[in-house]
């Protein structure tokens, strides 16, 4: 069982495995820079891959064959032993809440099961021999069933019950609406039921309808057989319909050829003809007409349901006929995908690969699902669903190879992380550290003076800037200006950052690490580029975003400008409590 159960893995787990070893072997060499080594000596990437993707050939053909000829045999193996074990225990198989009749001569309800016991509770037996005299109905507040030592019969102990026997034995018996009745009641019962409990393996060929069971051949010749089976069917049901419903010849009451001409080259109004009949012919009319109706939609219906099973029927037929590609396929794909990854990102070992082989994997099992059930549902076309995770995988692959091959640093979690700063408006700090070698001194004599400059500059800004008003939205989109006050700041402010780096002082320091970081057209448009500016205020609910962010900037200067006045005068305090420049 374990072995046809492996071997039925086996399809699936290939790729997995491709793109794993793929991951670790490619990370090993781009984490050792034997990668970059043999790049660097003018070997490209593609011809670096070149045994591997024969090596890969290979593999996708042994998959193929695997899955053509193999799996099929073990999946045919593994259901008919899995359906032999499920005969040979049926006390195992016991539902809840409803009928189990796979016992012969017998149909078991049971409300409730203990698994661990085999105890089982409200129970209700109704026996079946074909014989309406003999049908008993048994009652039990408990009962246990279980195999006897020669696996021949199933003993079934009863506990706390009631019996009841049909006590007339005539024809006509069950006709009758007073039948007597033998009532049993007893606290404990032992039934021995025949059942051959041996381990006996069921026929293969019941299993030979699934399509996982049947290799190329085969599920073509049965999908050819089935489309010959439908287009029959539906065949018949047009000519029934054209036959009983929609015919417009009506035999004649005396075969009076004369009269039959009359009454062809006559036409007949409906609306008068049924205006003469009388009530009572009218309405046995719409009976028959509402009769024949109904009669009809109960007709569609079953044809639907019968031609609708044979669709999806066929459907995974040709749904397993397209997967025995598409999974070996699959193997080369997963290649190009983990091998230019591998290199991208350059880690070995089992962590960080197994982890993003298995994200990968998912993301490719869930796209490979949703396209298999839309394809079972008739909601996309059998090729397109099975082979729509191999377009992602191909797209996917070309795109990693294309990075990995031009040296791109497509994972630079740097830079998305710059990225995603500059998109919602967050900013670095300052990490000025002390100077090893300090070469010239702040002019300390003059700080304070310029520091009171900034300071006024930052006032004067404050208030002719008016950052506080709601800005234009056609200003900041499509007639974006140049802010000469933020940008002088903005300068002034660094001169002054990078002259007090040469300080000795860890308070100064700390102070000038305090000092934001200003952009001077943060505030006055999204981009730098005109026509990207107008295209986001074209797509008004993107340029609202990027609007309330430039409100934001706009809130958020006005601060940094308080704070850089108050940061003026604790760097002034400390310059003349220290004497400096003195």
């Amino acid at each position: 069982f374990f072995w046809y159960s492996s071997l039925t893995l086996i399809p699936k787990s290939m790729p997995l495995a491709v793109l794993l070893a793929s991951l670790i072997s490619f990370g090993n060499l781009g984490e050792r820079f034997e990668l970059l080594s043999m790049k660097a000596a003018g070997i490209p990437l593609v011809r670096i891959l070149m045994p591997l993707i024969c090596v890969n050939t290979i593999i996708c053909g042994s998959s193929f064959f695997f899955q053509n000829k193999i799996s099929p045999y073990a999946t045919r193996e593994l259901s008919r032993l899995a359906w032999s074990m499920k005969q040979k225990s049926p006390e195992l198989e016991i539902p809840e809440g409803i009928f189990y009749s796979d016992i012969p001569g017998y149909n078991i309800y049971v409300e409730r099961k203990d698994t661990k016991t085999g105890m089982l509770y409200g129970v209700m037996i109704y026996t079946n021999t074909g014989n309406y005299n003999e049908t008993q109905i048994v009652l039990s507040d408990s009962a246990h069933l279980q195999s006897t030592a020669d696996k021949m019969h199933l003993k079934l102990t009863l506990w706390g019950g009631e019996r009841f026997r049909n006590m007339d034995a005539q024809q006509g018996s069950m006709l009758r609406a007073n039948v007597p009745y033998m009532r049993e009641s007893f606290i404990k019962e032992v039934n021995y039921i025949p059942f051959d409990a041996n381990f006996n393996l069921m026929d293969a060929d019941l299993f030979s309808h699934n399509a996982r069971t049947k290799n190329m051949a085969e599920l073509r010749h049965s999908i050819d057989s089935m489309n010959h089976r439908i287009d029959s069917a539906r065949h018949a049901i047009y000519k029934n319909i054209q036959l009983w419903y929609l015919r417009k010849d009506i035999p004649a009451g005396r075969p009076d050829s004369l009269s039959i001409v009359k009454q062809a080259q006559e036409t007949t109004n409906f609306d008068s003809l049924y205006l003469d009949i009388s009530d009572e012919q009218r309405l046995k009319a719409w009976r028959s007409a509402l009769s024949h109706a109904k009669t009809m939609q109960a007709e569609y219906q079953f044809r639907a349901i019968e031609t609708g099973d044979k669709n999806l029927n066929m459907r995974r037929h040709h749904i397993e006929w397209y997967q025995k590609c598409t999974m070996s396929l699959a193997c080369l794909l997963f290649f190009f995908v983990g091998a230019p990854l591998g290199a991208i990102i350059r880690k070995g070992g089992l962590g960080v690969p197994v982890v993003v082989s298995v994200i990968i994997f998912i993301f490719y099992y869930i796209v490979d699902q949703a396209g298999e059930n839309n394809a079972k549902v008739d909601a996309w076309t059998v090729s397109s669903g099975t082979w729509l995770s191999s377009f992602v995988l191909l797209a996917t692959g070309v795109f990693l190879t294309y990075k990995a091959n031009s040296d791109s640093v497509v994972f630079n979690i740097e830079g998305y992380r710059n990225f995603f700063m500059q998109l919602f408006g967050l900013r670095p700090s300052r990490k000025l550290n002390r100077k090893e070698v300090i070469i010239t001194d702040p002019d300390y004599a003059t700080l304070p003076q310029r520091l009171g400059e900034l300071t006024d500059f930052c006032t004067k800004c404050r208030m002719s800037m008016h950052l506080r008003r709601i800005p234009n939205y056609i200003d900041i989109f499509f007639r974006p200006g140049q802010d000469k006050n933020a940008a002088n700041l903005s300068q002034r402010m660094e001169e002054l950052i990078e002259e007090l780096h040469n300080s000795r002082d860890n308070v100064l320091l700390m102070y000038i690490n305090d000092y934001p970081i200003i952009n001077p057209s943060a505030h006055t448009r999204p981009f730098g580029s005109k026509r990207l500016n107008m295209t986001v205020g074209i797509l008004f609910p993107l340029g609202l975003f990027f609007y309330l962010r430039i409100w934001r900037y706009r809130l958020r200067l006005r601060l940094d400008m308080h704070k850089i006045q108050n940061i003026n005068t604790l760097i002034s305090e400390r310059i003349i409590k220290k004497g400096y420049g003195q």
